[in-house]
């Protein structure tokens, strides 16, 4: 019944509009200077140390030295790629040894603390957190000890899953199977990795209303990639609520906005050593602009509206930072809406909702901005159990369409 009663509210206070302008250099009232600098690398190698090996030679690795400190404990140096920079503390490595053996293994953070929970693998695929009882933080926060057993085989040690640019061009690969699904490459990196998109729609995406989804502008950020992943999907899926929204809607899709930082295992940061969520004003950086240069150019050419944008992110705890109500986008209030659903799916879960004005140059201000949409940034906790991480992202997508829907049948 609550859901009905805040549709026919809903269906009252919406608004409806069709904008069509070029891409726009925005104002924000706290500017970040967002031209490149240095970068600092790690150097790929094998680290031997008396039988006992780690290296960083993998795509998502982390590490930038390694060394024997005494007996059975050794230290993995870890330092962001530059400075001053979140403290993202993230690490990812691999270990192994000749024979089976116990050891201590140090993650010494050479900037800010220890954050990300360790991930364990033997195949680079398969996942489990390591178990809270052996590694700790009591020599001093940017220390973390971790106990292993280690021997011939490889153990990855990582500060989370590793969902690397391949992860994702299969991912988008299996997508385009689906032929509501429209997958290019539409420009390229700082490094020169592709950035895809999906443009998504059913027979003509002109005249349609649009949503515009980004993920993966922080590297680490990897439960907020799953979320948008589950988000996707239920779009895609074989209910007539996603089929019947296909019919209306055009959704755009740029999954991986970072891949450098993504491949080369950084904190937070592109190859240009700039945070990409500050980057959305005059557009500096090469990722940056090859996707707000192609997500206009589509709206514009289709003659479309966005009414939501969606940008995927992880931290320490779920929330949404949403716009406050000053901004009022085509579809205000639909964020309070969309929160009262999902809220109503979860006995034990309500939305913890942060609205706040505009101030740096991130994406939720420019989506409002641009294209006149409602901006959410959609935040997944680092250790949110993942199969949490999935409904939730499906029960966002039904909550949407179900609104949107019934928007356009008002």
């Amino acid at each position: 019944m609550y859901k009905l009663i805040y549709l026919f509210l809903f269906y009252l206070v919406i608004v409806s509009c069709r904008t069509t302008t070029g891409l726009i250099n925005h104002e924000f009232p706290d500017p970040v200077d967002t031209k490149s600098v240095d970068v600092f690398g790690q150097r790929k190698q094998v680290y031997d140390i008396q039988g006992v090996y780690a290296d960083n030679e993998f795509e998502g690795a982390r590490l930038n030295d390694f060394a024997k400190i005494n007996n059975e404990l050794y230290r993995a140096v870890i330092s962001p790629e530059n400075y001053p920079i979140n403290g993202s503390a993230y690490y990812s490595l691999r270990i192994w040894a000749d024979t089976i053996r116990d050891i201590e293994l140090e993650l010494f953070y050479t900037k800010h603390n220890h954050r990300y929970i360790p991930k364990i693998s033997y195949d680079g695929e398969h996942w489990v957190n390591m178990n809270p009882m052996d590694f700790d933080t009591l020599k001093a926060p940017n220390i973390a000890t971790l106990r292993l057993r280690i021997g011939p085989e490889k153990t990855w040690i990582s500060a989370q899953e590793l969902l690397t640019s391949k992860h994702v061009m299969d991912w988008v690969i299996e997508k385009r199977k689906n032929p509501n699904v429209h997958a290019e490459v539409i420009g390229k990196s700082k490094l020169g990795r592709p950035i895809h998109a999906l443009d998504i729609y059913n027979v003509s995406p002109k005249n349609k209303d649009a949503i515009v989804v980004f993920a993966r502008q922080h590297p680490p950020e990897v439960t907020g990639h799953l979320a948008m992943e589950s988000f996707v999907e239920e779009l895609l899926g074989n209910s007539r609520l996603s089929k019947d929204f296909l019919k209306s809607h055009r959704i755009l899709v740029y999954p991986l906005l970072n891949p450098d930082g993504v491949d080369e295992g950084h904190w937070r940061h592109n190859a240009g050593g700039i945070d990409l969520n500050r980057d959305w004003a005059i557009y500096n950086q090469e990722e940056t602009k090859a996707v707000a240069q192609d997500a206009v150019k589509r709206i514009n050419a289709g003659n479309n509206t966005v009414l939501v944008g969606l940008d995927f992110h992880s931290t320490q705890k779920d929330l949404y930072y949403t716009l406050t109500d000053n901004r009022q986008s085509h579809v205000y209030p639909f964020k309070d809406y969309w929160l009262e659903g999902i809220d109503g799916t979860y006995e034990d879960y309500s939305p913890d909702d942060r609205p706040n004005d505009l101030n740096q140059p991130i994406t939720k201000g420019w989506f409002f901005l641009q294209f006149g949409a409602e901006g959410i940034t959609y935040e997944i906790g680092d250790e949110t159990p993942r199969e949490f991480v999935k409904s939730k992202g499906a029960t966002a997508a039904r909550e949407l369409m179900e609104l949107l829907i019934l928007r356009e049948k008002k």
